[in-house]
Formats: C-alpha cells, structure tokens, sequence
C-alpha cells in the first residue's frame, strides 16, 4: 500500500469516506495482481514465492 493509502484507511488522513473507500478499491485491485503473480511465481520461480510468502506471512511453509 502507498502511505496515502495506510493512512486512509486508517483514518489517520482525515480525508472524507469517500477518499477511504477509494483506497480500499485501488488495495483489492493490488491484491488481485498479486494473487496472479504469486501462480506466476509458482510455476516460474518458487523460490520467489516463498519469499513473498514469508514477507506477507512470516511462514515460508504457506
């Protein structure tokens, strides 16, 4: 997420709801791409993944 983004989101921006929520869409889109790039990872280049999976989980085992 972009700092605009965590600080949206966490109310700390001050900005109105609707900047919230705005947030919220452009993060689900993130998390789509990156959903096909961790099966692209998978196929191409697993050692990535479980590297991207230990950032995001703190567990290289899934």
């Amino acid at each position: 997420m972009t700092t605009t983004d965590r600080e949206r989101i966490s109310g700390e921006s001050g900005d109105p709801d609707k900047k919230k929520y705005e947030s919220v869409s452009r993060v689900r889109s993130r998390i789509e791409e990156l959903e096909k790039d961790a099966e692209l990872l998978k196929e191409h280049h697993p050692e990535l993944l479980d590297e991207l999976r230990e950032a995001v989980c703190g567990d290289s085992n899934g």
